[in-house]
């Protein structure tokens, strides 16, 4: 029997000012489907530090027009009370709405407007709707809303925050989740996912917020101005000035490459920056290009599942192409595949990448005398140590973060002016370079893997060639990742007690090795299981949980902060001598891996 409250919630979506389709489809839920309406109505759709994401369709727990009206009116709230009182400067295109505005050249001018957000969509169903009614409900609140008038990568929205002077940004996407799913990312003024105090502060205005007659519909469409070839130029150009070997692109101008967008928004501009800086042999999977929320041809559009890139992996193998690339629907992650010792080509995890990518960066700086002692790297505390260890060979320093690309961003603000980012990234398969975007950035991974593979060509190496030998020099790492779904209402109860009896109850041996160091993010203190110990973390609140044992192995518990997911993450590493014992180091160490797992009962 369906809640009470739960039966008084819904009703009201019956009623005006709820639109017809609503009304109807909520209507039907009560008469017809009510273990659909309890999921639909149980609790209000959260909106956390990053924003929205759900199962798109009536109700206060799903994604629909309403909850996007009340997230953005909380969200212009915050905007009008920190930056309505300053005078600003933006650049504007002349025009108007959606449907008149003509492609007139963006230029500068003082704007009487002190507040403009950028605004962008991805592939999926509904997303150009929910991006225009963003966009309708700043203009509405008096604020400059620039709307991609089609979809595009999200690193192109955080470019555009700061090329226009934005103080905030909106993109609607779900990412890789499936095609129910959608969600709502707001950025702040520095083009990177909002960080504290800001996350908290829009988050209290978001829940400030009642119900649809809070928000503010009726827009000023004069404040709504079309943009996309003018800002596709411009990041295009920032993307090309971070490329390090244009002479090995030139020389390899013909490396087989093949590229596929999932149905997403990659497919924009990838395939043409390659193209552009040289290379003449790149071959995109038809069946995959065109953009498609139901992702017709994969199970999942996440690179980081091995048969997302099956596709791809046959057309490279049919044309003997030595690099495949994939990206996610909104283009900030790219997996990749290159040929291995024996010529087979061989999907990489996303520490290997932004490993091997890593690398790179670092080894063109030093080339090029680029490195002053004034740059740093940066990665997330469940992203593998090696980034550490190829930083500290160049003496440059590698920074942790929480989870998340918007604690990268935040360094990248801190020492503007003071120190360069060089790269860095996220085992999950984003990564970045330089201070371009503020964000994960798959179109400038692209460019710059692809030119990475031609620097290893012209010095008679493969890509693989070069993770091996950066294994010798610093040591070969394993990971591996196990990621639990508890979905459903109960589902994250069943989550938070697994971090309960990991926390209260923390693991004294693991992998054959004394565990250290007991990490509790959570509570930000890190525990010296020999001694007892207690010193901080160093990093804000997070509920995550890590285990570090006396030789240099690492587990870490952390629930997703946009699925109904655990996940565990297992780094192992060992010393590697010479290239005949890879494939024996390698099988010791993914044998010690999977005993850790069966030590945790998650195998």
């Amino acid at each position: 029997m369906t809640e009470q409250h739960i039966l008084d919630k819904a009703r009201q979506w019956t009623e005006a000012p709820f639109d017809k389709t609503t009304r109807e489809a909520v209507a039907d839920m009560m008469a017809h489907r009510p273990d659909e309406l309890t999921e639909s109505f149980y609790r209000e759709l959260e909106f956390g530090t990053g924003g929205l994401r759900g199962i798109m369709g009536p109700g206060t727990n799903r994604v629909n027009v309403y909850t996007i009206g009340m997230a953005t009116q909380g969200f212009a709230n915050y905007l009008l009370k920190r930056w309505a009182d300053e005078n600003g400067k933006s650049k504007m295109e002349n025009g108007g709405d959606e449907e008149n505005a003509s492609q007139s050249s963006i230029i500068n001018q003082q704007s009487t407007i002190p507040v403009s957000v950028a605004i962008a969509h991805d592939c999926r169903h509904n997303s150009r709707l929910f991006a225009r009614k963003t966009a309708e409900v700043f203009a509405a609140n008096g604020i400059r809303a620039y709307l991609f008038s089609d979809l595009r990568p999200t690193p192109e929205l955080s470019f555009a925050i700061r090329h226009f002077g934005c103080k905030g940004g909106v993109v609607i996407t779900a990412s890789h989740n499936p095609p129910v799913y959608n969600g709502y990312k707001a950025y702040g003024e520095d083009g990177g996912q909002l960080v504290a105090p800001h996350d908290k502060a829009v988050i209290t205005e978001v829940q400030a917020v009642r119900g649809p007659q809070d928000v503010k519909w009726e827009a000023d469409s004069s404040l709504i101005t079309l943009i996309d070839r003018e800002v596709d130029e411009a990041y295009l150009a920032g993307v090309r000035s971070l490329c390090l070997t244009p002479e090995a692109v030139k020389a390899q101008h013909g490396m087989g490459i093949v590229f596929t967008n999932l149905h997403g928004t990659a497919g924009t501009l990838v395939p043409r920056c390659l193209r552009e800086i040289g290379f003449t042999n790149v071959q995109e999977v038809a069946e995959q290009a065109l953009p498609d929320g139901d992702f017709p041809t994969v199970k999942s559009p996440n690179p980081e599942e091995a048969a997302a890139l099956d596709m791809a992996m046959k057309l490279a193998e049919a044309t003997g192409a030595d690099l495949v690339m994939g990206c996610d629907p909104d283009a900030d992650r790219v997996g990749i595949a290159i040929r291995n010792a024996e010529g087979r080509l061989q999907l990489l995890n996303g520490n290997q990448t932004g490993s091997l990518l890593l690398h790179y960066l670092i080894t063109r700086w030093a080339e090029l005398g680029k490195l002053d002692g004034r740059q740093f790297t940066a990665k997330t505390i469940v992203t593998t140590d090696l980034f550490e260890r190829i930083s500290k060979a160049r003496n440059v320093p590698c920074f942790n973060v929480l989870t998340g690309f918007k604690y990268i961003g935040e360094l990248i603000l801190k020492y503007e002016g003071e120190m360069q980012f060089i790269g860095g990234g996220e085992e999950s398969y984003g990564y970045l370079a330089g201070d371009l975007v503020r964000d994960k950035d798959a179109v400038l991974s692209c460019v710059l893997i692809a030119e990475m593979c031609a620097w290893a060509r012209q010095q008679g190496k493969t890509p693989y060639g070069m993770l091996v030998d950066m294994y010798l020099q610093h040591g070969l790492f394993h990971d591996d990742l196990i990621s639990i779904t508890k979905a459903g209402r109960t589902g994250q109860q069943e989550i938070t007690d697994m971090m309960d009896r990991l926390r209260n109850d923390p693991p004294r041996r693991l992998g054959g090795s004394d565990v250290l160091w007991f990490k509790d993010y959570q509570h930000q203190t890190s525990t010296c299981l020999k001694d007892g110990a207690v010193s901080g973390t160093g990093l804000p609140k997070s509920n995550v949980l890590q285990f570090i044992t006396e030789d240099g192995s690492v587990v870490t518990a952390r629930p997703s902060g946009t699925e109904p997911k655990i996940k565990f993450y297992f780094s192992v590493n060992e010393p590697l001598a010479s290239k005949d014992r890879f494939k024996e180091v390698l099988a010791g160490l993914q044998s010690k891996v999977e005993g850790i797992q069966h030590e945790l009962g998650l195998r």
